[in-house]
């Protein structure tokens, strides 16, 4: 038998979604591939139904360099509702405790937010996608079974309070990959002495990119009427996703060695990081990294 041909078409590029809010992050994608009828397609992390926001999506190649949008920085806009404690730290769980908020000023949330600036230790939520010998923790969390996680270590560059309108107040949050907001919304409001949860929460920003280029989903359905012109102009090239690394430019014959798995030696390149690697066409090849002895070796690469 011959080899199953994957249906679809040849789609390469990331597609920034605006993800509405009540959707999982593969419904997300399954619909928005769907529509696109691509072959090939993946996110880059998971936004939790409760929240929408940027979700980039990756077609085709794309998929190769998604594991560097994964580990990017993210961006976050949330509204906490201080006095309540839930049992997922979010609007969806029941509330387990009310407290007074009392006559909180902006100078005292600023003072505690600042303490939350930096390295900090979470851990993770019950009300989780982690898994525990192989099942996802919100899973064991809806029986009511809790089980020991472990901290991690996160760190949050910039927590900036937005507005105060209590009981609630907005926040903005420039952080790591793998902070969860809200626990960070939780510990903020164990701080201020109230509790808290997430009553609203939108990612503003994955890496290089933000939220002025989202597409929403109804633009996604509105131009799949018109056609996959329509749709792939949506898309932005696969190194935008690496768009703050810098460039570097081959010869032909260091394309043809590096293609083949060598580190080159490029003239006036980078001492040390990553970089984008194009060939002598100007042609994207992927990403490399600097060695000690100053070669660019490949680590992932489009061919």
């Amino acid at each position: 038998m011959g080899r199953r041909q994957n249906k679809g078409r040849r789609v390469n590029g990331i597609l920034l979604l605006d993800k509405p809010i009540g959707l999982t992050s593969n419904d997300a994608l399954q619909r928005v591939k769907w529509l696109y009828r691509a072959q090939k397609a993946g996110h880059t992390g998971s936004l939790d139904p409760l929240a929408d926001g940027l979700l980039p999506l990756c077609f085709g190649n794309a998929t190769k360099i998604s594991a560097y949008l994964l580990d990017a920085d993210k961006r976050y806009s949330t509204r906490v509702r201080l006095g309540e404690t839930t049992v997922t730290a979010d609007a969806e769980g029941e509330v387990v405790e009310r407290r007074e908020v009392g006559d909180l000023d902006r100078a005292r949330i600023e003072a505690v937010l600042a303490e939350f600036t930096g390295e900090i230790s979470q851990l993770p939520p019950m009300y989780s996608a982690l898994k525990h010998n192989g099942e996802r923790l919100y899973n064991l969390a809806r029986k009511g079974i809790e089980v020991e996680r472990e901290p991690r270590t996160v760190h949050i560059y910039e927590l900036r309070l937005v507005a105060v309108d209590l009981p609630e107040i907005e926040i903005e949050v420039h952080c790591s990959k793998g902070t969860y907001i809200r626990t960070l919304a939780e510990d903020i409001g164990k701080r201020l002495g109230c509790g808290g949860h997430v009553r609203a929460l939108r990612r503003t920003g994955v890496g290089p990119y933000g939220a002025e280029a989202m597409v929403t989903m109804e633009q996604i359905e509105e131009a799949s009427q018109s056609g996959a012109d329509a749709l792939d102009a949506f898309l932005l090239p696969l190194e935008s996703a690496v768009g703050h690394w810098p460039p570097v430019q081959l010869t032909a014959d260091s394309a043809f060695y590096l293609r083949s798995g060598q580190p080159v030696l490029v003239p006036k390149a980078p001492t040390e990081g990553w970089v984008r690697i194009y060939d002598e066409l100007k042609t994207f090849m992927g990403v490399g990294e600097i060695l000690d002895d100053g070669k660019v070796a490949p680590r992932r690469l489009m061919q």
